[in-house]
């Protein structure tokens, strides 16, 4: 079901669906780092100061993969991201975005730096 608001940040229950529909990769992807499954709430600021609601979908060392509503532009962004105690604020080198099922998105990138936790 999707909400009212089409810029609206996904829910689990988006993310479930997504994952589901994309499915886990048979194929070995030449990685570096072994890439954890995370689904925390987040937000993606552009260079022209757009704010998108998102969710996370993987972590590594190296970088992020997220789902949101709506495309996102490719290059630099700043993705935020909040624990019960925590804010993380990281520039991120957005490579990737492509569409999938309910007018979602999943996009990935590279950390290119961190800023210290809030």
């Amino acid at each position: 079901m999707i909400s009212e608001d089409p810029w609206s940040r996904p829910d689990l229950e988006d993310l479930r669906s997504v994952m589901e529909s994309i499915g886990k990769a048979d194929a070995s992807h030449d990685r570096s780092a072994e890439r954890l499954e995370l689904s925390v709430p987040a937000e993606i600021s552009t260079q022209r100061g757009n704010v998108i609601s998102a969710m996370t979908r993987e972590i590594s060392r190296y970088g992020i993969g997220l789902l949101h509503k709506g495309s996102t532009p490719l290059g630099e962004v700043t993705v935020r991201m909040a624990s019960d105690t925590k804010e993380f604020e990281y520039q991120v080198l957005m490579e990737w975005c492509r569409p999938c099922n309910n007018g979602m998105y999943i996009s990935g990138g590279r950390f290119l730096s961190q800023t210290t936790p809030k």
